[in-house]
């Protein structure tokens, strides 16, 4: 082995290089962190053939003086952090001194730069070999020019594992997308090869914001999206959520931002996707773009080279403010709620099921004629009147009308026929509503369920004759653990002995299925994943999909013939049912045709 020797100062800058350099994209999320740290209000980025050729990044931010010049291209040098106290509490984008040297190493570097007090602006320049030319005087307003041009011209093994120039470009598209959306009041303007991808001005008030979102993620992604602003604890959220029903294939329009830093985190992710758990098809993705903000003491931005990912201190905290926050968001997608709402009624109200809001049924599930059968009474107590008709029950429509004229009506109108025995059709003010009627009903069952459990108040069978479980000490430990979660979702499990158990009560919804294997794959899933918060959220989650199985069941079926005050029933139900806009497979449960495209629809008006 030969003996131990320093790096040379180039070759250390090139494996720096390695870590923060990627790619043309890596490039430029490094200036422009840069520029935003340096108080930029506008920034322009220009490339060519996907930044490999040339990365240009222009801002109007503070500017660097001649004598500071020198020491941004130098190691470890930085005005962003002093201390260890400054280092555990980072407020800035960057900080570690690395990005400048590391991308000189690789490429052709110029920095043009001017501060405020000075009369006339100071060039840069470097080989790509770690040397740099004596500064020289530079025309250039307030704010700082870096040009990057040829990256990995001295590194071909590095080069050639670079993408084609339209593969680059989408990843540079997708960095300055990000940073435009982590900053709302920065304006940002992205050129490729000449031509104007995007130029977005800065937001001041929420319609700009709202504005600057469509374009740079699509007006279908605005047109679902609610605004979401929450505030508890020390941390606040707010942001944009699409609606379920805009959903994606892949997880490709998801955007989190900590402090104003673009991130990719496990935490954050994991739980948007319990928040939207019931409300999507499987294998489907949501779409969003939230901020989360928090004391900079309370988040480690120093976890990844790239910083793309940070790492919270409390981070089941984290996770639960964010999962209850878009929960909430999400409960109101429901007719009549205001878009972009997060606020909640807490107005006791008639409930499907014909109970009032926390109170437990004796049959979580009844028959689905015994649902309709309490619809209507739910409906003769909100409106005062039971009107009757008859129906001929062989009818594919039927429409015959009140005969006290139309009963009031809330946000989905009031029915005014059945297609086919599948939907329902509402007359609304400004058009009509066509309602899917299992879907609906299937949502407003499972959420009365969801309400009982989460009350703790969920119908429980006992069983006749108990069931003993040989397990595995693990099994038993986790069992004994969860007991009191297994309590709330219906269960009665206890421990005999190290490696027993006896099943004594089941929630009465489930009283039918195989219990053992059903007990056995919950004990599995606690074992595996733990028997903490983490594991008892699961266990929540497979209870709560269990009976989402048993509400499809029980919900009111195709062909099924219903009467108008039926129909009108299960319409007042959806307006106050939380998530009622989709059901539980993400299926909407509504839509509706306004009187304009009505008239566009048979041409009327030309």
């Amino acid at each position: 082995m030969p003996r131990i020797a320093e790096l040379p100062p180039q070759l250390i800058n090139q494996i720096a290089a390695g870590e923060v350099v990627e790619r043309p994209a890596s490039v430029v999320k490094e200036l422009i962190e840069n520029a935003l740290d340096a108080g930029a209000t506008r920034i322009e980025v220009e490339v060519e053939e996907g930044g490999v050729r040339l990365v240009r990044v222009r801002d109007d931010g503070g500017g660097m003086s001649p004598a500071d010049l020198p020491l941004a291209v130098g190691r470890h040098a930085t005005s962003k952090i002093a201390s260890l106290e400054d280092l555990e509490r980072v407020g800035t984008l960057g900080f570690r001194g690395e990005a400048l040297p590391s991308i000189g190493s690789v490429a052709q570097l110029s920095i043009t730069t001017r501060t405020t007090d000075d009369s006339a602006g100071v060039r840069l320049t470097g080989d790509g070999h770690g040397r740099f030319a004596p500064i020289t005087p530079a025309a250039h307003p307030r704010g700082t020019t870096v040009e990057v041009r040829e990256l990995f011209f001295n590194v071909p093994a590095r080069r050639k594992f670079l993408r084609t120039p339209r593969t680059e470009y989408e990843h540079v598209l997708d960095v300055v997308q990000r940073q435009a959306l982590a900053r709302p009041q920065v304006a940002f303007r992205l050129v490729h090869d000449g031509k104007a991808a995007f130029d977005v001005p800065a937001a001041a008030t929420p319609q700009a914001e709202a504005a600057r979102v469509a374009t740079l993620l699509g007006t279908e992604f605005a047109d679902h999206a609610m605004a979401i602003e929450r505030e508890a604890g020390g941390l606040r959220l707010t942001g944009f959520l699409a609606r379920p029903t805009f959903s994606r294939s892949q997880p490709d329009l998801q955007y989190w931002f900590v402090n104003g830093r673009a991130v990719r985190d496990r935490t954050l992710g994991h739980a948007a996707r319990q928040a939207f758990n019931d409300v999507l098809f499987h294998g489907r993705h949501p779409a969003y773009a939230l901020h989360l903000e928090l004391d900079p003491a309370a988040v480690d931005v120093n976890a990844h080279p790239q910083k793309h990912e940070v790492r919270f201190r409390e981070s089941r905290g984290v996770h639960d403010f964010v999962r209850r926050t878009l929960e909430h968001a999400l409960a109101e997608t429901r007719p009549g709620a205001e878009k972009g709402s997060n606020s909640f009624s807490d107005a006791t109200s008639i409930q499907p099921g014909g109970h009032p809001a926390g109170k437990s049924s004796s049959t979580p599930f009844p028959p689905p004629e015994q649902q309709v059968a309490e619809l209507l009474d739910a409906y003769a107590a909100l409106h005062g009147a039971d009107p009757r008709r008859s129906v001929d029950a062989s009818s594919k429509f039927s429409s015959t009308p009140f005969p006290d004229g139309q009963p009031a009506s809330g946000a989905m109108g009031h029915a005014v026929a059945q297609l086919h025995g599948i939907f329902i059709v509402a007359a609304v003010p400004d058009g009509v509503i066509l309602v899917d009627q299992h879907a609906a009903h299937e949502r407003v069952t499972y959420e009365a369920f969801k309400r009982q459990l989460d009350q703790g108040e969920v119908a429980v069978q006992a069983l006749l004759v108990p069931i003993e479980l040989s397990v595995s000490a693990r099994e038993a430990e986790a069992a004994e653990s969860a007991a009191a979660r297994f309590h709330e979702a219906g269960f009665e499990l206890e421990r005999r002995g190290p490696e027993q158990l006896v099943l004594r009560a089941v929630p009465a919804a489930l009283a039918d299925t195989d219990l053992v294997a059903l007990t056995r794959d919950f004990l599995a899933d606690l074992v595996l994943h733990g028997g903490g918060a983490g594991g008892s959220e699961r266990l929540a989650t497979a209870v709560e999909r269990l009976f989402a199985d048993r509400a499809c069941r029980a919900s009111v079926r195709a062909n099924r013939v219903l009467t108008l005050r039926e129909m009108d029933a299960l319409l007042r139900a959806m307006e106050r049912t939380p998530r009622a806009d989709q059901c539980n497979h993400g299926r909407p449960t509504w839509v509706k045709l306004s009187l304009p495209e009505l008239d566009r629809l048979f041409l009327r008006g030309r």
